[in-house]
């Protein structure tokens, strides 16, 4: 079980230092407990060059699972591609990582790619804002 999905102060500090360590010029993010063993994490993160993460998670702290997901990446006003854990159990290109997965241009709604980097039993955000830098430096921005 990961440390950081045990309790509502260690996600919370979790998050503080990701915010911190990635440079984030602003966040809206805040984690809340909606019951002694649940919580909530929900906001938007701000970096350089117009990227935005969007982000909302449900999180088990008995159990130590994020239990529900939905995280989207922007530039500006365009999304630019989304993870979400909606099953897609007759998809096959996505069964090596049931449910996970990522919604990609083109058509972007139904191009649907697995999502090895996303798990329940661990955080996902240090992964995905080191994706938004990787996309960052791959454009020069």
């Amino acid at each position: 079980m990961s440390e950081e999905l045990k309790s509502l102060e260690a996600y919370s500090r979790y998050v503080a230092n990701l915010i911190a360590r990635f440079g984030v010029k602003r966040s809206t993010v805040t984690v809340w407990s909606i019951s002694k063993y649940m919580g909530v994490v929900e906001g938007e993160i701000f970096l350089d060059g117009g990227y935005r993460l969007r982000i909302r998670e449900e999180i088990d702290f008995a159990a130590g699972l994020i239990v529900s997901y939905g995280y989207e990446v922007y530039r500006g006003h365009q999304r630019l591609y989304w993870y979400d854990d909606f099953p897609h159990p007759n998809d096959p290109e996505l069964a090596e990582t049931y449910p996970h997965h990522k919604h990609v241009p083109p058509n972007i709604k139904r191009n649907r790619v697995p999502a090895p980097n996303i798990k329940f039993e661990r955080p996902n955000l240090a992964g995905l804002l080191e994706e938004i830098e990787h996309l960052k430096k791959k454009e020069g921005k």
